[in-house]
């Protein structure tokens, strides 16, 4: 079966948890091949290399998509629409992949908690059109459920490709280095945004007697929301907000305690990334959190300020219990290794293509 793993923006999205997401769907797919599955894939659905050159061919009589037996869209923009509409058009199988709601769109761009209604409305309809929309986690799935999603729905981990992030204690004298960092390191990994817990994560900081750092990308501009340029511009004394980062391992090989705030999340890629190399993670206690994880086995779940001060100090000052919490949290990561959604998602597609 040839399947069509589509990614549209995918260049932009390259830096954001969406661009994670389906390239190890593609790893996944990729490693399932090897073991012997039956499935091909391609990237576009364009018969050129994007939708000008396959509009031009079109034109031209050779067609505009590419053919395919299955779609697997995972975001939700105009090319996404077009490629849902040629398969509906043509009898083929639609998958669906929530990694967008209304809820986690909040608190992250200028106007973006203005914007979520519509954008529920929007995620409605479109969701609405697969075959099966798949969701990260049960905690999504119930979410589309209430909008309501009129589709089948099904959750299947993101998962975490464990080789991603083999060597980071290679890197760890060199990153801790680069970004002067020194002691215990509590830290977190991703795109700084208020909804990922931004203002917590700087209001910790300054109660704690350690260095705090943010790997990831905050925006500068017009878009940027006016939390995340208040802090950019006056950040506590012992936060570093890097910016990007190429290397993750190096990211991951700086830090001692994983802490990730955030207020909503689908899955959350980069705290099972963290968990695999075998960091202590300190989370908030939020549905998706609970569903996967278990606090005081793999991670610490806190509700408030004091609660987050309180487990970071105490992982400070006792490194066995830094060392235990870090030891499960990498069993817990091993059970979302791709090989698994690999073969998670042939069978999803074989049971769509009958």
């Amino acid at each position: 079966m040839k399947v069509l793993d589509y990614l549209e923006l995918e260049s932009r999205l390259a830096r954001a948890g969406i661009g994670t997401a389906h390239d190890q769907q593609v790893e996944a797919l990729d490693r399932a091949a090897e073991s012997g599955a039956d499935v091909e894939v391609i990237e576009t659905p364009w018969t050129g290399d994007d939708p000008l050159d396959g509009l031009y061919n079109g034109a031209r009589g050779r067609g505009l998509f590419r053919e395919y037996d299955l779609a697997h869209c995972n975001l939700i923009g105009p090319g996404s629409v077009a490629v849902a509409r040629h398969a509906r058009r043509n009898g083929i199988p639609l998958v669906l992949h929530c990694h967008v709601t209304s809820e986690d769109f909040r608190e992250s761009f200028r106007g973006s908690n203005a914007v979520a209604p519509a954008l529920r409305r929007y995620l409605r309809w479109f969701y609405s059109q697969a075959d099966l929309v798949l969701t990260p986690s049960e905690y999504t799935k119930r979410q589309l459920e209430a909008y309501p999603v009129e589709a089948p729905i099904r959750a299947l981990s993101n998962g975490v490709d464990l080789d991603s992030v083999a060597d980071h204690e290679v890197h760890r004298d060199e990153y801790r280095d680069r970004y002067d960092l020194d002691g215990t390191v509590a830290f977190a990994v991703g795109n700084v945004f208020e909804r990922k817990g931004l203002t917590d994560f700087c209001e910790v900081a300054r109660r704690v007697d350690l260095e705090f750092a943010w790997f990831g990308t905050y925006d500068t501009g017009p878009q940027a929301s006016p939390t995340v340029t208040r802090w950019m511009r006056n950040p506590p004394e012992n936060v570093t907000f890097t910016g990007w980062v190429e290397d993750k391992p190096g990211m991951f090989g700086a830090g001692d305690v994983f802490f990730f705030p955030t207020k909503e999340e689908n899955q959350g890629i980069v705290v099972l990334e963290a968990m695999a190399c075998g960091k202590a993670v300190v989370l908030r206690d939020i549905p998706v959190f609970r569903e996967y994880f278990e606090d005081g086995h793999d991670c610490l779940l806190c509700s408030n300020r004091d609660e987050f001060v309180d487990a970071i100090e105490r992982l400070d000052a006792d490194p066995d219990l830094r060392e235990r919490l870090g030891s499960n949290a990498r069993e817990t990561a091993a059970e979302h290794g791709l090989d698994r959604v690999g073969r998670e998602l042939v069978e999803t597609y074989r049971e769509l293509l009958g």
